[in-house]
C-alpha cells in the first residue's frame, strides 16, 4: 500500500523569494556544508536557477505511475523531487508531465533517474535535474509514496523542505532552518563581494584571508632562486 500526504507545511513564500539569486554552492557553505545532492545531479540546460518547495515522489524501478500521481500534489512555486527505490535510469519523466506541471506552476523537477525529450523541455524552459538522459520508456504498475520522507542522490528530503538548484548542482535545506540559511548565506554573498573589490584592487586571497600565518604554522616555507645550476 502506498500513501499520499496531501496539505504539506511549506517554507514561506517571502523566504523562498530571498533565495532568487543565491547560488547552491553559497548555500552549502553557508548550511555547514551538507545537504548536497551527488555530483551526478546536473541540469538538462544552463544557465538555470531555482528555489522552491519540495513535493517528493517514490517510484517503482522502471515505473513512472507515482509521477502521475504526484503531479495533483504540487503547487505553485514548488519543485518536485522524485527517486526510485532502486537504481533506475529510465526516462521517467518527458513533456507531458511537464507540460502539466509547468501549468501548475511548478519550478522544476529533480530526477534521481532518467529524463527524454530534453529538446522540448529546453524550449520550454522547463528545468529538470537527473541522473542521466535516457529514452528508454516506463510503465505504470506499481504505486510509490508521495508527501513522505524521500532519500535522493544520497540526502534525505522531507516534503516541504526548501529546494535550491542550479548550473552546479542541488542543495537541500531544511524546511524549518530556511530562514536563517538564508541569513548566512547573505552573511556570506556580503563577505564575498567585500573580497571581490580588494581582489579587483590587485590584492590576493592570502592577504585577504590572512593566510600566511597559517601557512607557517604549517612549515611553509619561501626561498629564493633559481635552484640548481643556470
Amino acid at each position: 500500500m502506498s500513501t499520499v500526504v496531501r496539505n504539506i507545511r511549506r517554507v514561506d513564500p517571502a523566504t523562498i523569494e530571498g533565495y532568487a539569486g543565491i547560488g547552491v554552492a553559497t548555500v552549502h557553505e553557508a548550511q555547514g556544508r551538507k545537504g548536497l545532492l551527488a555530483s551526478y545531479m546536473r541540469p538538462i540546460y544552463r544557465p538555470v536557477h531555482v528555489a522552491g518547495c519540495a513535493v517528493t515522489c517514490e517510484m517503482a524501478p522502471g515505473d513512472n505511475w507515482s509521477l502521475h500521481v504526484a503531479v495533483e500534489q504540487c503547487q505553485k512555486g514548488d519543485i518536485l523531487v522524485a527517486a526510485p527505490t532502486s537504481p533506475c535510469e529510465d526516462g521517467y519523466f518527458g513533456e507531458l508531465i511537464a507540460t502539466q506541471l509547468q501549468t501548475r506552476g511548478v519550478k522544476g523537477l529533480i530526477l534521481e533517474a532518467g529524463c527524454r525529450d530534453v529538446a522540448e523541455l529546453t524550449k520550454m524552459q522547463f528545468p529538470v535535474w537527473s541522473r542521466a538522459v535516457f529514452a528508454q520508456g516506463t510503465v505504470k504498475e506499481t504505486t510509490g509514496n508521495v508527501n513522505m520522507p524521500l532519500v535522493c542522490a544520497g540526502q534525505l528530503v522531507n516534503p516541504g523542505d526548501l529546494i535550491v538548484a542550479d548550473d552546479d548542482g542541488v542543495v537541500v535545506v531544511r524546511r524549518k532552518e530556511a530562514a536563517a540559511i538564508l541569513a548566512a548565506s547573505r552573511e556570506r554573498e556580503d563577505k564575498e563581494a567585500k573580497s571581490r573589490v580588494r581582489y579587483q584592487r590587485g590584492e590576493i586571497s592570502l592577504d585577504v584571508n590572512n593566510m600566511r600565518g597559517k601557512l607557517a604554522e604549517r612549515g611553509l616555507k619561501y626561498i629564493d632562486g633559481p635552484l640548481g645550476d643556470d
